[in-house]
Order: structure tokens, then sequence, then C-alpha cells
């Protein structure tokens, strides 16, 4: 598969932000999916399946990026630090052998990528800014200002692009009230809080009003096709795919399943 050397701002930042969580499950391991098709169609380009735990009072996330007839071909790890908005997290992408990341080293914190299975690892020391928001803790930061996002009112977001080894500021903004399936729901918009920014499409997201639970993503994804550009997707969170009451076995098979390499004839997009 081939991949851009130097994927676009848009792509890698938007891409960053389709891997975001609810609420925390009453169980021990809440698993719950995810199913992303192109943004204005109706066809299935991939599915998520995502974990939540807790190891030793530290929180855990796990998704596995899966081609639609089941096949894992990505995997994303993430772990709570001292702020849950700015985790460590490692994503890898079987089919290239993509990865970047974030990891703690010492006191410090590190940020790599690496653009495929030939290329060498890049890596930076990594300075956090004040309300540093990274990956998966986007959705943390959601929860911890809801208050905040307000109809009318907007706040700034400093998010890592780990492809540019730095922070870009973006804006997020509530719009009107909505319903969802009978449900208040709040809608989100995040776009990039610069003059230029009316020319990058924003990313749009929903939250259910009752649990602060994520139930649509619409923008540019993590996942890129066949040649290597970033996918514009709708990713449903259907309340009926959650689970309270998954396995740890769940967890480890899917932490040392193997990546497909592809995802076959029939799956033309990823």
């Amino acid at each position: 598969m081939a991949r851009q050397s130097h994927p676009t701002g848009r792509a890698a930042l938007f891409g960053l932000l389709c891997c975001v969580w609810g609420a925390a499950g009453a169980g021990p391991v809440e698993r719950y999916d995810g199913l992303a098709y192109a943004r204005d169609g109706a066809r299935l380009l991939y599915r998520e399946t995502h974990w939540r735990y807790a190891e030793q009072g530290v929180g855990h996330r796990l998704v596995l990026y899966r081609c639609p007839g089941g096949e894992a071909f990505a995997r994303k790890r993430v772990v709570d630090g001292a702020s849950a908005a700015a985790p460590d997290f490692d994503f890898s992408d079987g089919r290239d052998g993509y990865r970047e990341g974030v990891r703690s080293r010492g006191d410090g914190r590190e940020v790599y990528v690496q653009d495929g299975a030939r290329a060498p690892l890049r890596s930076r020391a990594l300075s956090l800014p004040r309300d540093a928001v990274i990956d998966a803790g986007f959705d943390a930061m959601v929860r911890a200002r809801w208050d905040a996002l307000s109809p009318g009112r907007a706040i700034a977001v400093p998010f890592l692009l780990p492809s540019r080894f730095d922070f870009l500021d973006l804006k997020l903004a509530a719009a009107a009230p909505a319903r969802v399936d009978g449900r208040g729901a709040r809608r989100l918009r995040m776009s990039l809080d610069r003059w230029y920014g009316f020319a990058i499409p924003a990313i749009e997201l929903t939250y259910a009003d009752a649990d602060r639970r994520l139930l649509e993503f619409r923008g540019i994804g993590t996942i890129r096709d066949r040649r290597g550009r970033h996918l514009d997707v709708r990713i449903a969170f259907p309340a009926d795919a959650v689970s309270h009451d998954a396995t740890r076995a769940e967890v480890e098979r899917a932490t040392t399943m193997p990546l497909a390499r592809n995802c076959g004839a029939g799956s033309p997009s990823v």
C-alpha cells in the first residue's frame, strides 16, 4: 500500500480525533463498536471495536480497526497518565507498518512517528502547553469542560499533531441542542483557530446529553485508503453495541492478534 510521505495537516489532524471514548462503564471492561461509512454514503468502510478497562487504577483503552469482513488491520493502545486529556498512546497499521504515538520517558514525554515498516522511527521530546490534548484524550477534555461548551461559546484546544511534532490550535464550539433517536444530544464543531481555518473542513461530533457518550463523528478519519489518503467518514456508535460485561480475555486476544496486510479485493477503500 502506498503512503504519502508528507500527509496534509488536515488529514493527520482530523485523523487523530476519530478514536474518542464515551463515559466509563460500570463493569471492569467496557466494549463498544463503531461503524465507519463514507461521509455522505451508506457503504461500510471499516469497523472499530473499543475496550475500556483499568489496571492498578490507571485507565487503559484498546481499539481494533477491522475490515468489513472482520479482520483486524490496525490497533491503538491508550494509557491515561496524570492528565486524562493527554495520555500516552500507540497506533500501528498492519497494512504498511505506519506507526505513531506518545510515550513517557523518565520525567518527560516523547512523540514518535514511523512512516512505514522499513522507515526509521523518528522521535522528539514533547513539551505540553497548558490544557494540552493528545489523541483519545479529546473525549476526556470534552467531558471535563462540558459546562463550558454551551451554544454560542467556543473554547481553545491545543491538540497534538504527531506528524508535525507540534500542537495545533483548535476551536471547539457547540451548536444548538439536538435530539438523536429520541434522546437529547449536543452537537460540537471543531475547526482550526486560525484565519485560514475556513479552508479546512470542520469536524462534527454528536454527544448524548445523558451520559456524554459519543454518538457520531463526521470528518477526516484516522484510517487511510490504499493510496495513503485519509478517509472522509461518518462513524456511528450505536447504543445497542455497548457491553459492560466484556472480559479481560477479549482484551488479551485483541492485544496480541496479528494485523492483516490488507482487507481483500472486496474492500477497495481500505
